[in-house]
């Protein structure tokens, strides 16, 4: 019995600490019009200056914007364009770039095209 209880407990505390996905992604597809300039439409930037956002983990996409605008992290660039997301739309944000297909580069030899 005492061990289901602490199986119970285990399961709860990893549910609890486990990130949830709270944004929405079609929400975050319209927030990210602004973001395309530089980012990309879909979050593949062709420009080495910017970062690619496409399939960024979602919890590294929110932790980012909100250091960019509580000024954790400083850019001249960025700093303006969060300044003004709420919550809501950083999560929406990070929930459209994250599950964009990223970039992808083979690694094994045999895949890697001559």
């Amino acid at each position: 019995m005492m061990s289901k209880i602490l199986f119970a407990a285990a399961v709860v505390l990893l549910a609890a600490s486990a990130p949830a996905i709270a944004g929405d992604p079609a929400a975050g597809k319209q927030k990210a019009q602004p973001c395309a300039a530089c980012h990309g439409p879909d979050g593949n930037s062709v420009a080495s200056d910017f970062p690619r956002l496409a399939g960024q983990h979602y919890d590294y996409l929110v932790h980012s914007m909100k250091a960019y605008k509580d000024g954790g992290r400083k850019n001249p660039i960025m700093a303006p364009q969060v300044e003004k997301l709420t919550v809501r739309d950083i999560e929406d944000l990070a929930a459209y770039f994250s599950e964009q297909k990223g970039l992808v580069v083979p690694t094994h030899p045999l895949m890697v095209r001559h």
